[in-house]
């Protein structure tokens, strides 16, 4: 439905994008992951449609988009941008914003739709309040609803959940993604939340330096892995010699994340020294010393400081 193919876009003579290229079904939910500044929300505003891309091409149903170039109203119709910057107006109500990009011609079908979005963004007790006088969180949840009003066919969604608590943000996240799923809406999600990525994404594009790093499933990104850059989205990842877990005494290394690191009863070669316990629920993550490098595990209570203990790995 959605091919997206960037040989490279600059806003000077140092590439912003290079080399990107992806396809999307109906319905598929595609995670742009990486660092501030790695070119995500660029990436949106080509696929929507407000900037011109020379070098590369966006096709929608084997049609080509022609971008702002072409067009008077920059943006295609069947598309939603929701920008880091909301485009609500401030001082009307929330449903006064949500109505607005309804036809208007039926009164009582609009209420029941504006009605129906509020509930997707858990905005219901808002519904005639000034959106000058809700909060950062709130202002962002009427952008997505507003964004959904004349359902679109492809959101564009960058770091949507950034100004939302935890608390509301874990369950917005399964009630928006599970609403895309049921409407066959496509969703591009920019963001640098991994946790985000890897439990409603069916791919995953992870971008360094505005290039592809890897793209896949977020069960194949998450085991395949190799760099301390990529590993560094999903927690504190150790880049450690092979040669400390196996025989094999050739040169490499491999990526252990702190839950694949274990306090071992017998002697290993890898010893740490204990430097801090951070508390974190139902686990502490563990900070030891390796030859000046600092490893992270986990470890089921807090451990005594400056002690050296021996670790072993398992995948």
């Amino acid at each position: 439905m959605l091919k997206v193919e960037i040989e490279s876009f600059s806003y000077s003579e140092k590439p912003i994008l290079k080399e990107i290229a992806f396809t999307m079904k109906p319905g598929e939910h595609l995670s742009v992951l990486g660092e501030s500044g790695c070119g995500k929300s660029t990436l949106l505003h080509l696929v929507y449609g407000l900037l011109h891309l020379e070098n590369g091409s966006v096709h929608f149903n084997q049609k080509k988009l022609l971008g702002p170039t072409k067009t008077l109203i920059p943006g295609e119709p069947f598309m939603k941008l929701v920008a880091q910057e909301f485009n609500i107006m401030p001082f009307t109500t929330v449903a006064e914003n949500l109505g607005s990009h309804l036809s208007r011609l039926d009164q009582e079908k609009d209420e029941k739709r504006i009605d129906e979005l509020l509930e997707v963004v858990e905005m219901e007790a808002f519904k005639n309040t000034l959106v000058k006088n809700l909060s950062g969180g709130q202002k962002q949840r009427v952008a997505l609803a507003k964004a959904l009003a004349n359902k679109p066919q492809v959101l564009l969604l960058d770091e949507p959940f950034s100004n939302i608590d935890v608390f509301t943000k874990n369950k917005l996240q399964r009630k928006i993604f599970s609403y895309l799923k049921d409407k066959n809406i496509s969703c591009i999600t920019a963001t640098h939340d991994s946790d985000e990525a890897l439990a409603f994404s069916d791919q995953i594009l992870m971008l360094k330096n505005g290039a592809e790093e890897m793209f896949g499933t977020p069960e194949f990104i998450y085991e395949k892995v190799s760099t301390k850059y990529q590993a560094g989205f999903f927690g504190e990842a150790n880049l450690l010699p092979k040669k400390l877990f196996s025989d094999d005494k050739t040169s490499g290394n491999i990526i252990a994340f702190p839950h694949q690191l274990r306090v071992s009863k017998e002697k290993t070669a890898f010893e740490v020294m204990i430097k801090k316990s951070y508390f974190k629920g139902d686990h502490y993550l563990i900070q030891g010393i390796w030859k000046d490098q600092s490893v992270f595990f986990k470890h089921n209570g807090p451990l005594e400081v400056n002690i050296f203990l021996h670790l072993s790995y398992s995948k």
